[in-house]
């Protein structure tokens, strides 16, 4: 299951930013969307509610899944949840629903686990899960009204038959690409200039929904054929979601919250390694040191909240201009540091220099206005400015401070001392033959 992004987005008015409703600080077409899809849940909801009659058997195995769920969250409690767009495996239990139960039951399912999850693991704003609940609800009731459409009889899944488990296999891929769909457009709403790829699939996001649906699938039949089979399932369905998130915990102690990249330890760690392996194999290396030109003004002046979308904007932005091997991250405050393996002065420079005119052309908007901010940056060679790290980031922030008293808005290298010349026997000073 995806859940939906943290992304901030600008401030409206400064009394709902400090106030008990975040929402309506949100972009207005934002606060329609969420509306719009919360609203069409609650109608459906109603709708299935007066169709749908309400069987003992039914209640059951709605409340052993939704206890099996609960009983995945409660396990995976003090591990905590990492924030941003967070992947589980909740939807084990949420797609056996949809195909052994009326779809009533595959809209309401998400409601009890999103509750426990704001009370248990993660407390975040409220319209936030009330979201979660109805995007992942409207994909579970779609899906299920598809596979009841084909499938007459949910006996026929855990009888064997081929054609019932090639149904359900394909209202999975459904769910999976209706609640993606429903998350990507609240994604974009709140951050417009933001790419699409960023809230949709990646190579790692398709084999982790490759996984929930063989496993949602799985769990349908176990349960089918005996309910009390679902004591079985549990044990390595928990074992998966603390596996998951644990990766996901171990991503995130690595990355900067704010913009995504490494953090200054993570980045020490990297950069420390592509320095050996440099020494080793004798190629050249670069360390770019990138600073923000005047970004407390942009705080002071537009708020913390636009300061924030500009960090983003420019780590964004740098991210974009380099190879996927160069090492990337934010260095603290404005400050960003990129490491260039195979880079040398004339490469180094080019690099800094590109990335210096793209941010430039970049603007965030603010409420009556675009901003546009400048960078400066240091430049350092391995072997010529530094032999490592500590050497490295002393020679490339010197370059950056010499950057910022010329004017800013410009890259400059440090000032390599020249040695005196040697001095001869006779005390004369000159080359000696």
């Amino acid at each position: 299951m995806t859940a939906p992004s943290q992304t901030s987005a600008r401030t409206r008015d400064p009394i709902y930013s400090r106030g008990r409703w975040p929402l309506l600080a949100q972009p207005a077409t934002l606060v329609v969307y969420l509306g719009a899809v919360v609203a069409l849940a609650i109608a459906v909801i109603v709708v299935l509610a007066r169709q749908t009659p309400l069987v003992v058997p039914d209640l059951v195995m709605f409340a052993a899944l939704t206890g099996c769920g609960a009983v995945c969250i409660e396990a995976t409690r003090r591990l905590g949840m990492p924030a941003g767009v967070s992947r589980d495996l909740l939807s084990a239990w949420w797609l056996p629903a949809a195909f052994l139960l009326p779809p009533l039951y595959a809209v309401l399912a998400p409601i009890p686990l999103q509750i426990l999850l704001q009370l248990r693991v993660r407390a975040t704003v409220v319209y936030r899960r009330v979201f979660s609940a109805a995007a992942i609800g409207l994909a579970a009731g779609a899906a299920s009204a598809v596979f009841h459409r084909w499938v007459h009889d949910p006996d026929e899944l855990y009888g064997g038959s081929g054609g019932p488990i090639a149904v359900a296999a394909a209202c999975a891929v459904l769910f999976t690409v209706l609640n993606t769909a429903l998350i990507a457009v609240a994604a974009h709403a709140a951050d417009p200039e933001g790419r699409w790829g960023e809230v949709l699939w990646d190579r790692e996001r398709v084999l982790l929904d490759a996984v929930e649906l063989c496993l949602g699938v799985v769990v349908a039949v176990v349960c089918g054929l005996n309910l009390a089979l679902l004591l079985l399932v549990l044990p390595p369905v928990v074992l998966l979601q603390r596996s998951l998130l644990h990766a996901q915990l171990q991503a995130a102690a690595r990355t900067d919250p704010k913009t995504g990249l490494l953090n200054a330890a993570a980045w020490q760690r990297e950069a420390d390694t592509e320095i050996i392996r440099a020494q080793r194999t004798g190629v050249p290396l670069a360390l770019v040191l990138v600073d923000i030109d005047h970004f407390k003004r942009v705080n002071d002046t537009y708020g913390h909240l636009v300061g924030d979308q500009v960090l983003i904007q420019v780590a964004t932005t740098l991210r974009s201009q380099l190879r996927e091997y160069d090492v990337v991250g934010r260095f603290g405050g404005e400050e960003f540091v990129v490491l260039l393996p195979g880079a040398d002065v004339t490469e180094a420079r080019r690099v800094a220099e590109r990335l210096r005119r793209r941010v430039g052309r970049m603007a965030v908007s603010a409420e009556q206005a675009m901003v546009t901010v400048t960078v400066s940056a240091g430049v350092a060679i391995m072997n010529v400015h530094g032999e490592d790290l500590i050497e490295l980031l002393a020679a490339a922030d010197l370059a950056l401070y010499r950057a910022k008293e010329l004017g800013r808005d410009r890259i400059c290298l440090p000032a390599v001392p020249v040695a005196p010349p040697p001095r001869r026997a006779d005390g004369a000073t000159g080359a000696i033959p």
